[in-house]
């Protein structure tokens, strides 16, 4: 396991860092505040080759390790979590094809995301079926001549509003089966499709081989307001033998897959708000005085800050342990992922809490960014598995 940082990856690093600096962190919270989805900051990170990561070399012409990955999302995430949410959902929703598809489906599903910057959903979470997966009721039934025919409701899914492929999760044969597919609504249906918008701002896609599929209104979130959420329902949606990804028998091991590779993911997305939350911290206390002295040089702030930069580099040391287990697919690669989302998760909140407390009550006000940063944090501690849920896969692997 080798920590050390390549040309390769230090090219990566600055190429996000320059694109954060540039065009995300000027006017990102008046972005914010009209919850304004990026499209254009979308587009030049899909032009700067900062999206799609999890896309194979024999389709995207290179392969992108886990490690580089992960710096990218973390410097993404720096500026913004809810843009690189949004971004590294097109690898939620693509990573599972990659892994399972076969050659041709790679090339049906994954190659409309190096042509043009379009989106994609992924598909798991039910209104009865967060973290309990075996309960989500989204089934597909076949039917005579040889298609399925799926039908459900999924609620929380990112980049639903402007998605134009969905990797969607469901059970087989009956809303309460035991078996669980994976299966994807490709972007030439969706983007060939009828599409008309819905007075209450969602979409309703009438697919030309059957169905329809409908997202909801886009949620309003109290943080991550940069990336899009929506609800998405399916209708009596066709579903050739060909979109079905893999075995219709595994998708539950397919998920756990998905996940595992997720979670160093989000990761660094909390890793990059922890880091963000530290340095607007840190900036207002060297130029904030109290008591005849810099905030920064008072014994009890610089505790706190002390605590908030070794968190940060807790974080980052288990994500990068993490990164490298997966790679190299070891035996414990799944307890280290999940060590790395709840320590990333905790640096997040613990940063983002404690520099909002040093800030005093212009913390606590819209103008300063840290206000932004404490609500953000919130869902990093929740997403891809809760701290708890996290905990119980750690704790099942450890005996």
């Amino acid at each position: 396991m080798d920590l050390s940082i390549s040309d390769d990856q230090r090219m990566y690093v600055e190429t996000v860092q320059k694109f954060v600096r540039q065009d995300v962190l000027p006017g990102i919270l008046d972005r914010e505040k009209d919850h304004d989805f990026p499209l254009d900051l979308i587009r030049k990170a899909w032009e700067l080759g900062l999206l799609n990561l999890s896309i194979p070399a024999s389709v995207r012409g290179y392969d992108m390790d886990l490690v580089s990955t992960a710096l990218i999302v973390k410097e993404l995430s720096y500026g913004d979590t809810g843009l690189s949410t949004s971004a590294m959902c097109n690898d939620l929703a693509n990573v599972v094809v990659a892994m399972n598809g076969t050659d041709e489906q790679r090339e049906l599903f994954l190659r409309p995301f190096t042509e043009e910057p379009v989106l994609a959903s992924f598909c798991l979470t039910e209104p009865g079926a967060g973290s309990d997966n075996s309960a989500m009721t989204t089934f597909m039934r076949k039917q005579d001549d040889g298609t399925y025919l799926l039908n459900g409701e999924k609620c929380f899914i990112t980049n639903a509003s402007y998605a134009t492929q969905f990797t969607v999760f469901c059970k087989v044969g009956k809303p309460g089966g035991l078996m669980m597919a994976c299966l994807v609504i490709p972007h030439e249906t969706v983007s060939k499709a009828d599409i008309t918008t819905l007075p209450s701002g969602g979409r309703e896609i009438r697919l030309p081989g059957g169905g329809v599929v409908v997202t909801g209104k886009p949620e309003t979130k109290l943080g991550q307001r940069l990336s899009n959420t929506a609800t998405v329902n399916f209708e009596d949606v066709v579903v050739p033998g060909d979109w079905i990804i893999g075995n219709r028998r595994l998708g539950f091991q397919y998920a756990m897959d998905v996940l595992d590779y997720a979670r160093p993911m989000v990761a660094a997305i909390g890793l990059g708000l922890a880091r963000r939350a530290f340095d607007v911290t840190i900036a207002y206390t060297r130029d904030r005085s109290q008591f005849g002295e810099r905030i920064c040089d008072m014994p009890v702030a610089r505790n706190t800050l002390v605590d908030m930069w070794k968190k940060v580099e807790t974080a980052e040391a288990i994500l990068m342990k993490a990164a490298c287990k997966i790679e190299e697919e070891t035996d414990d690669r799944g307890i280290f992922a999940s060590f790395a989302k709840n320590a990333a998760a905790e640096a997040a909140l613990f940063c983002a809490a404690e520099g909002l407390h040093l800030h005093g009550g212009y913390g606590f006000m819209e103008e300063y960014e840290i206000s932004k940063l404490l609500r953000d944090a919130q869902i990093v501690d929740i997403y891809e598995g809760t701290r708890e849920v996290q905990d119980m896969i750690i704790g099942r692997e450890l005996a």
